[in-house]
């Protein structure tokens, strides 16, 4: 599968976002990957392909507006409620690729997004895999972010992600850290959105996480109308999809054959 041969710029409400688009399996849904706050199309690897062969679904990835070969934000100055726009911006996206039927599996940032779009845009949603999702700040996100604003200062990070996102490297990094660590964005909260959350859920999270607690995972599953379940992987981080790949395909894999 030469997914590569599929990266394309598209302009979507006056933004031009990079877009991989797998459409290998006519009437199955499409498996939509939403990264990080310092992700792309590539660092997700190999896992989509996988996935959708495992499932027989379609795959769509996208780079963010600022990340990977999307084009740049216009300031790293973002609004307490970027995660709800950027879910506001997905929605327009499978509007434009007229994908109704669709599996979101997001990774922090985008598993947030996963879920706020999964509350607001239901009828599009058929189920939801989120990887270390946040729904609320807390003081361990908080020293996650500090320990990398020290190793952005003091390690070649910067270059590692230039590697992926060239010279918009730095307003992404800046747009993660300082909103995230702004006064203002200490009571960001989407608890209520989710008892609007009836599609089927399953949360993923790493047991040594470095920016989020069970209390992530826990508060969200029990709040949702839908069913929901938690895959907790012993001595594994922020990104289980990375440090445990193949645990990570089968699991998917298999919730989704379930659904």
């Amino acid at each position: 599968m030469k997914a590569h041969l599929s990266d394309k710029i598209i302009n979507v409400n006056g933004k031009k976002i990079c877009v991989r688009h797998l459409l290998n399996f006519r009437d199955r849904p499409t498996i939509v990957f939403l990264h990080d706050s310092l992700g792309c199309i590539t660092l997700w690897r190999d896992l989509p392909e996988k996935l959708s062969e495992a499932t027989l679904c379609n795959v769509l990835i996208y780079d963010r507006v600022g990340y990977g070969k999307s084009q740049p934000m216009d300031t790293y100055n973002r609004p307490v409620n970027y995660l709800e726009l950027e879910a506001d911006f997905l929605n327009e996206l499978l509007i434009h690729l007229e994908i109704k039927d669709s599996i979101l599996h997001g990774h922090s940032d985008g598993g947030s997004i996963a879920l706020i779009t999964a509350a607001k845009y239901p009828s599009k949603i058929k189920a939801l895999i989120c990887e270390a999702a946040h729904v609320f700040v807390e003081e361990v996100t908080l020293e996650g972010i500090r320990q990398a604003v020290h190793a952005y200062k003091n390690t070649n990070l910067g270059e590692r992600l230039a590697k992926y996102h060239g010279d918009k490297a730095d307003t992404i990094f800046k747009a993660w850290t300082l909103t995230w660590t702004r006064a203002d964005f200490r009571n960001w909260n989407i608890e209520y959105l989710l008892k609007d959350i009836g599609s089927p859920l399953l949360f993923i999270q790493g047991e040594q996480d470095e920016y989020g607690s069970i209390d992530q995972v826990d508060k969200t599953i029990s709040q949702v109308s839908g069913t929901a379940q938690k895959f907790i992987i012993i001595g594994i981080g922020h990104t289980p999809h990375k440090e445990a790949p193949e645990q990570i395909l089968n699991v998917a894999a298999d919730f989704i054959k379930q659904l």
